[in-house]
């Protein structure tokens, strides 16, 4: 567990490479000796490693401390244990085909990039604090481009096996490998990026306290805050708002779009907000026209379990009167139909929105319609706390950015606001924790990547040799 926790250090905001890889290397090299044990081993040091990277998920329930304080513990052990289960899993299933040393090892790697690519689907799916992500913010996060998350996971966990055989051969080789993805990564940064669009985009960062933003009085203090700062300086050509920005449904005050569209100055304004059609809420993003008219709109469609919607929602509610963190009305939002694209017109183009969470799931950005000219997140970190949350949270975003080759605009109701290069480096930002809004001309899109255009298949024909040719050699070996 200990080893776990340490080689969480390589996730946002530390990006402790150098510590989480040997920490890696002896987990797995552990793993590998337990023999009988080594379901045990990885389940626990995977929940060691979960715990510490997902510490920010106790933040939720520390909104209202009265009211869910007590469920911050269980959700700590459950979410990792469960999470660990993965892992666990990989162990024995490596544990089945090879034994101890480089077999043993090699087949551990196969099995545990697998679970990690199914950890982001089963379930809806949770791929946060991947071993591959260790890279974001650093040259070789650019293979991404080539081999999404899931290659990177694969590079890392070969390095880490590699260190775990603690022989100058081995030792050599994950140098090599370091070294090659290095010298990539900084190639592909060195490439000339296209020229940005025409477009300006006033970013607007509120700053409304979770614990604050729906009060009476202080929501309508933090919408006033968003029309002055819209309204504000030179007239950009799209200005935009966080999530759920709007305290008011739109539905029932229409005065509330006139308004915003007044700050606009005959700019569309782009807006989070909640709506409401019966008794179905969505978290949506609405662009506010001149005449004050909702044109292009988008609705949420891949929720947070408990957090926006409850599964088993009205027995649970009747049973336990548990409801989701997030919605405001009722036990949970509606999904919307799935992953849109928007045309903005004119030299905004056509934009991917994601809502929050949906940045998390590169499927949900490799399954839009069409390719877009660049990616919008409008998002509310607030949920998330001040530390590792947000920053895990942004790192994930930026790695969207690469894995597409398109820019990404992040709109944070606290922070991190940022807008990126088509290679997923921050070109300006809002910090953390303060209120106000920047411009920023609207960087270009590069030409699609292999990741783009084939996905999962290149690291799973990749799995799949490698599990090929290591069953053959076992086979060989025990013959």
């Amino acid at each position: 567990m200990l080893a776990g926790a340490v080689a969480a250090a390589g996730q946002a905001p530390l990006g402790w490479w150098w510590l989480a890889l040997p920490a890696m290397a002896f987990l797995m090299d552990r793993i590998m000796r337990a023999r009988a044990g080594r379901g045990w081993v990885a389940w626990f040091g995977g929940a060691g490693y979960f715990a510490a990277a997902l510490a920010w998920i106790v933040e939720p329930f520390l909104i209202e401390p009265w009211v869910h304080g007590w469920m911050a513990p269980f959700a700590v052990v459950l979410l990792s244990f469960g999470l660990a289960l993965f892992w666990a899993v990989a162990a024995l299933a490596a544990g089945q085909i090879a034994r101890e040393g480089l077999h043993g090892l090699g087949m551990l790697v196969i099995a545990m990039t697998g679970a990690e690519l199914a950890r982001g689907h089963v379930l809806t799916g949770f791929p946060w604090a991947m071993p591959g992500h260790v890279w974001i913010g650093f040259a070789p996060a650019q293979l991404a481009a080539y081999v999404g998350p899931g290659g990177l996971t694969l590079f890392t966990l070969a390095v880490a096996a590699l260190l775990a055989r603690r022989s100058v051969l081995s030792g050599a080789a994950a140098v090599i490998l370091l070294g090659a993805a290095f010298g990539l990564g900084h190639w592909r940064e060195s490439l000339p990026l296209p020229e940005p669009r025409p477009a300006v985009l006033r970013l607007v960062q509120p700053n409304a306290e979770q614990g604050l933003k729906w009060d009476p009085e202080l929501a309508r203090m933090f919408f006033e805050r968003q029309l002055d700062y819209t309204a504000a300086g030179s007239r950009p050509d799209l200005a935009i708002w966080p999530e759920t920005a709007v305290p008011y449904l739109l539905e029932d005050y229409p005065e509330v779009a006139l308004r915003i569209a007044e700050a606009g100055r005959g700019s569309p304004v782009a807006v989070g907000v909640q709506r409401v059609d019966g008794w179905q809420f969505w978290n949506s993003l609405a662009v506010i026209g001149p005449d004050g008219r909702v044109g292009a709109s988008y609705d949420k469609h891949h929720l947070v379990p408990f957090g926006e919607y409850i599964p088993a929602g009205d027995i649970l509610y009747d049973l336990f009167g548990l409801v989701a963190f997030a919605a405001q009305q009722g036990n949970g939002y509606s999904a919307g139909p799935g992953p849109a694209v928007l045309d903005l017109g004119g030299g905004l183009g056509r934009v991917l929105p994601l809502i929050c969470y949906e940045a998390i799931f590169p499927q949900d950005v490799r399954n839009a319609p069409l390719r877009a000219d660049w990616i919008l997140q409008i998002t509310n970190d607030a949920w998330f706390g001040t530390w590792s949350g947000p920053q895990q949270h942004l790192a994930q975003a930026r790695l969207r950015a690469i894995e597409q080759g398109l820019p990404l605009v992040r709109v944070a109701n606290t922070g991190i606001t940022v807008v990126t290069d088509a290679r997923g480096r921050i070109l300006d930002s809002l910090p953390q924790g303060e209120a106000g809004y920047m411009d920023v001309r609207l960087p270009g899109a590069l030409p699609p990547t292999p990741y783009a255009r084939w996905g999962e298949v290149p690291l799973l024909l990749i799995l799949l040799g490698l599990l090929a040719v290591g069953v053959l050699t076992q086979r060989r070996k025990v013959a």
